[in-house]
């Protein structure tokens, strides 16, 4: 019986531990992952009135589409996704106290996020891409993204690329303008896929 008791005794501590940190660990990150905290950083501003500009915020379904949706792995991904998480939060941290927000590129930055956004990003919340009967074409593109040959790979971003983060003096609501139509795959003098660093007036 007494050596029943040691080892019940230092579970019942270990969770009387671990409960409150975990506890403390979901609430941090729940807090740090709102549009609301990316935007407390004044570089992050233009990016935040962008996105509630944007159909991602604003939609009949009532859908909306935060920063960690689009920017961090899905969480399904967890060692990846705290992974990335933590990095891109310690690295804002320092470049922010260290260099200011006068030395925050956005158009650098959108390339950047454009490099390494992936199509499960997306597919989050886009999931029925291939039954679209009035759009052919973005039935053959999406197949062309879904299942790509290898070498000829294909991004949603490569295609969809005027979407969130685009300065507007309006909401883009989806019932105030014409059917959507993706702009395409811009490429350069090298046959790659080049994306738009600056632009006004987007789609969506």
């Amino acid at each position: 019986m007494k050596r029943a008791v040691k080892p019940l005794l230092l579970i019942c501590l270990g969770v009387l531990i671990a409960f409150p940190l975990f506890s403390l660990l979901y609430y941090t990150m729940a807090r740090t992952s709102t549009p609301q905290f990316c935007s407390s950083c004044h570089e992050i501003v233009p990016a935040y009135q962008s996105w509630m500009t944007s159909s991602h915020a604003n939609n009949p379904q009532g859908i909306v589409a935060n920063c960690m949706d689009c920017h961090l792995p899905p969480p399904e991904h967890t060692i990846d996704f705290f992974y990335n998480k933590t990095l891109h939060g310690i690295k804002d941290i320092v470049v922010h106290v260290l260099e200011g927000s006068e030395a925050y590129d956005r158009a650098e930055n959108r390339a950047a996020a454009y490099a390494y956004m992936k199509n499960e990003n997306c597919q989050k919340c886009h999931r029925n891409l291939l039954h679209i009967p009035a759009k052919r074409g973005a039935m053959l593109a999406h197949r062309a993204a879904l299942y790509g040959r290898e070498g000829n790979e294909r991004k949603c971003v490569d295609c969809h690329h005027r979407l969130v983060h685009v300065d507007r003096a309006y909401y883009a609501h989806k019932e105030s303008r014409g059917p959507y139509r993706a702009p395409g795959i811009l490429f350069n003098s090298r046959g790659k896929v080049e994306y738009p660093t600056n632009w006004e007036g987007g789609t969506l």
